[in-house]
């Protein structure tokens, strides 16, 4: 594949990746957002608690929050005890919230979502389609570059990491987000390293993702929306898009000859 080829491919696909990001949030990403408001962030004590009483819990609620999402708790399911804070006035006489404080504690309870039924959460949007052969040729480039390769249970919540030397991958993932996610932390490798690494991390998961998109759209794969979605969670924008084209362009040009898309 030629240099003028790989602009084209490039080029192309940023600019899809543009008009979706000008276009504003997805209705899948406007309604994952305001699940995800619905619940709350827990002090480290109540994550504590949770862990010991439900080592598996994913994402917990109160009762009447759940039935806000169209989900109820099944019949004589146990509840998680959290401590929940008692609000009260510093001054009987005051109106004001300032005057407010908390003075105690009492036990709350919350269920996991593996205890209800009901209505499906939404989740994220996620790259479709069959990589075919192009995820062993780019596992092959990232292990030539001398990076190795660890597929893995857990990652706190994350498909992906990269740090230097090594890329974590989680396991269980389907063949298209396999492949998006190993072309997004080799971005992070191509373009990260400590010596030079934008500052913001907002900039640096724009050019990561940026570059997957790319590769993901030259081989075939859905991944338009499932982009378009992560990089308004990063505050990325047609704008951000443009500061980076070099970078970005670079990095998905040695992707993509590696992949041999094309050729």
């Amino acid at each position: 594949m030629n240099a003028d080829e790989l602009k084209t491919i490039t080029t192309d696909a940023l600019n899809k990746l543009a008009a979706l990001l000008d276009a504003g949030h997805s209705d899948r990403l406007t309604a994952l957002l305001k699940t995800m408001g619905r619940f709350h962030r827990y002090s480290w004590h109540n994550v504590a608690l949770i862990a010991t009483q439900c080592p598996n819990a994913t994402r917990v609620a109160g009762f009447h929050t759940w039935r806000t999402m169209g989900r109820f708790v099944r019949k004589g399911e146990k509840g998680i005890a959290i401590l929940a804070p008692i609000v009260g006035r510093r001054n009987a006489d005051a109106d004001d919230d300032d005057s407010k404080s908390v003075v105690g504690f009492r036990a709350a309870y919350v269920f996991d979502v593996a205890q209800t039924d009901g209505d499906p959460l939404t989740e994220a949007a996620e790259a479709s389609g069959d990589p075919g052969n192009k995820t062993a040729a780019l596992r092959s480039a990232i292990l030539d570059r001398g990076i190795t390769i660890d597929a893995v249970d857990d990652l706190g919540g994350a498909l992906g990491t990269a740090t230097t030397g090594r890329i974590q991958i989680l396991n269980g993932l389907s063949p298209a987000e396999t492949f998006v996610v190993l072309a997004h932390e080799f971005a992070h490798c191509l373009l990260h390293p400590v010596d030079d690494r934008p500052a913001s991390r907002d900039t640096r998961e724009l050019e990561a993702d940026a570059v997957a998109f790319v590769v993901g759209e030259a081989v075939g794969l859905e991944v338009a929306q499932a982009a378009a979605d992560y990089l308004h969670l990063y505050n990325g924008d047609s704008a951000a898009l443009a500061a980076s084209l070099d970078r970005i362009q670079r990095a998905a040009s040695v992707i993509l000859n590696a992949v041999s898309v094309g050729g």
